[in-house]
């Protein structure tokens, strides 16, 4: 497989057609989409993979499609996003993963996430967010194993039809 780059557990890759069965299954998942607005569909799933290629191409980075090295088993994704809802801290860059639920508890979230902050540091980005809402508390405990500092939580304009998902909670890095 030609990574972009590799953590020493992971390999981040570009998006491929054959991607879409694992990414589907994964974000169909209602357990793994506990803390988003829904599980997605396929169509859903490609429209987020092909979003993901066009963000690459633009910027130089996304949400990559993650592989375990020792098997080569797709992980799920992994990587650098931009916000740009209207917020106080919006336009920005934001780190985020979603990983198949067989590999949660393995610190795969964490290695990948530290490794995508380096990258976003090979590029010049200066500071990266993360949010996701107070109650995704693995997702919290990722933010902060990584070095993040917690900002304040607020409610997401994008969720105000999910209030179960507020408020969110907002952390921030600088590199």
């Amino acid at each position: 497989m030609n990574f972009l780059f590799q953590s020493p557990r992971l390999g981040f890759r570009l998006w491929q057609a054959s991607d879409l069965d694992a990414f589907t299954k994964m974000n169909a998942d209602p357990e793994t989409m506990t803390f988003f607005q829904h599980p997605l569909s396929k169509k859903e799933s490609k429209a987020l993979m092909d979003r993901m290629t066009k963000l690459y191409d633009e910027l130089e980075h996304c949400y990559f499609a993650v592989d375990l090295l020792e098997s080569g088993d797709f992980l799920g994704m992994i990587g650098l996003g931009t916000k740009s809802f209207k917020e106080r801290f919006t336009p920005c860059v934001d780190i985020g993963w979603r990983i198949r639920k067989k590999y949660w508890n393995q610190g795969y979230s964490t290695e990948g996430a530290a490794r995508c902050l380096e990258y976003a540091k090979e590029l010049g980005i200066k500071e990266v967010y993360s949010l996701a809402s107070s109650k995704n508390l693995a997702s919290i405990r990722v933010m902060q194993k990584i070095g993040m500092t917690y900002e304040y939580d607020f409610e997401h304009p994008d969720l105000l039809e999910h209030p179960r998902l507020q408020p969110c909670s907002l952390f921030k890095i600088e590199l």
